[in-house]
């Protein structure tokens, strides 16, 4: 029999119902493996107690046997430790929140409490999101699964790396500027970004208000439809939460893709991308072309304006959000301040990492007095030509499609001195975000051993059908049932 922490969520659920294994044996299987796994790549920050789980589980075991079992009824899940959870240590990957246990949870986690997933612990990550190779984590690096060597991407890259090595049956994740297919991408493994305002921000520690966007990263279309539809919703105590109906996703995306039109922009693949990277995406559309899917040339003409304008936005709503970390009511504080001037600058000296600090700098001066209307308002111009760039390409086409990263996994420490390098790893997943659209990676073919991932981009509440093309593909290629080898 395949080993329980292998099988996807839907064989899971089966296998729950049909008695061929308990909740507990489950979970007994997922603890064994992070026990022995966990220290080789550091996903995990907090790991649930034992006993605590068990409890759980039992108490799963008695809802299958009742025939009362939840949508995702004990299936062990992690999250990113960007959502709070009561009682338990929540982070964001800082030391600025290294001691702070939230007196509530998240929507996010109340929705999968309430559908019945065992959550196992929460993922390490990029300092309050912000990174996109998982190094500025307080907590240490996390390590590439396939390749202990390499970055899993960021700023989920706990989340990621956590599913791929198979030490939870999925995870939540946020996108910023592609903080979560960037890390689904480098690890092999399906990420989706939905909508802004789809799945509810309430509980979720803030970067950027009007970019981030809990999502979820998962072993296949299949199991992600199955865990974003948990996750989605209105959500009153959310002021940009979107009211509108949820849609079966996993049902939807088992429609065929007839009549599917995607579109290939000039923009993105006029880019010096890589020719293992050009040959992947290249033999999948030929893949998806036999599926029924029509492909056209598309333009997005402002689209190169993405990563200046998002590198004004994100750090500019940053600083502001990031404004309440003064030592006084929450987190961490310095000993012995002097006087309130001292309180206030040797905690956030003490308590931010590198990348936190050059962000928040960064975002006082575009939003300082004289530099607003130069950098701040035109970047917020560049956003809406971009916006407007893809709501007369959905005029033609169904879906856009491209490489997500422009290469596979890199090197630990390989760019850390090199920050537009770095900030590069986005180019391609950013315009997503700054639209508000729902993007996803998954994975389409593989270079000396690394992953490499196709990111497709949907209109405003069109999760079902970019779910639905990723599942169609993965029903005719194995590249998303490839597993690292790390015992």
């Amino acid at each position: 029999m395949e080993e329980l922490f292998n099988l996807s969520i839907k064989k899971q659920i089966e296998g729950l119902k049909t008695k061929k294994f308990s909740c507990e044996e489950l979970l007994n299987s997922y603890y064994t493996r992070i026990e022995s796994i966990n220290s080789k790549i550091n996903c995990y920050i907090t790991i649930e107690d034992l006993d605590s789980l068990k409890k759980d589980a039992k108490e799963s075991d008695k809802r299958y046997l009742n025939n009362s079992a939840l949508p995702l009824e004990g299936i062990p899940i992690a999250h990113k430790d960007i959502f709070c959870t009561e009682g338990l240590l929540t982070t964001c990957g800082s030391r600025m929140l290294n001691n702070f246990i939230p007196p509530y949870s998240s929507t996010v986690v109340e929705n999968f409490k309430t559908a019945g997933a065992i959550s196992l612990g929460k993922t390490n990550m990029d300092e309050f999101a912000m990174g996109s190779s998982n190094e500025t984590s307080f907590y240490g690096d996390v390590k590439n699964p396939w390749d202990l060597e390499c970055v899993p991407g960021g700023s989920s890259g706990g989340s990621a790396a956590c599913v791929a090595a198979s030490l939870a049956s999925a995870s939540t994740g946020t996108d910023t500027g592609g903080s979560i297919r960037q890390p689904a991408s480098l690890c092999g493994i399906t990420g989706i970004k939905p909508t802004y305002g789809r799945v509810s921000r309430y509980g979720m520690i803030a970067f950027a208000s009007s970019l981030d966007q809990g999502g979820v990263l998962a072993k296949s279309a299949e199991d992600a439809a199955l865990m974003l539809e948990i996750m989605s919703g209105y959500d009153p105590k959310d002021s940009t939460s979107l009211n509108v109906d949820v849609p079966n996703f996993a049902l939807e995306a088992q429609n065929d893709l007839k009549d599917i039109k995607i579109g290939l922009p000039i923009e993105f693949f006029e880019k010096d991308i890589p020719q293992h990277v050009q040959k992947s995406i290249d033999e999948a559309i030929k893949i998806l072309e036999k599926l029924g899917a029509k492909f056209q040339k598309i333009s997005l003409p402002n689209v190169d304006l993405g990563i200046a304008a998002y590198y004004v936005i994100a750090p500019a709503e940053c600083s502001a959000n990031l404004s309440r970390y003064d030592g006084v009511k929450f987190g961490y504080r310095c000993e012995n301040p002097k006087d309130l001037d001292d309180l206030y600058s040797r905690t956030r000296e003490d308590g931010f990492g590198y990348e936190v600090k050059k962000r928040i700098l960064t975002g006082t001066y575009v939003l300082s007095a004289g530099y607003y209307d130069a950098y701040y308002l035109k970047a917020q111009k560049c956003r809406q030509l971009i916006a407007n760039d893809f709501k007369e390409v959905f005029k033609e086409v169904d879906m856009i499609l491209s490489p997500t990263a422009p290469d596979t996994a890199f090197k630990i420490g390989s760019k850390s001195k090199d920050p537009l390098s770095m900030y590069l790893e986005d180019i391609f997943t950013i315009p997503a975000n700054l639209a508000g659209l729902p993007g996803i990676s998954f994975p389409c073919g593989n270079n000396q051993g690394l992953p490499i991932g196709l990111q497709l981009i949907g209109n405003h509440l069109q999760e079902s059908s970019i779910l639905c093309v990723a599942q169609n593909f993965q029903l005719e290629t194995n590249w998303h049932l490839e597993r690292p080898n790390i015992k």
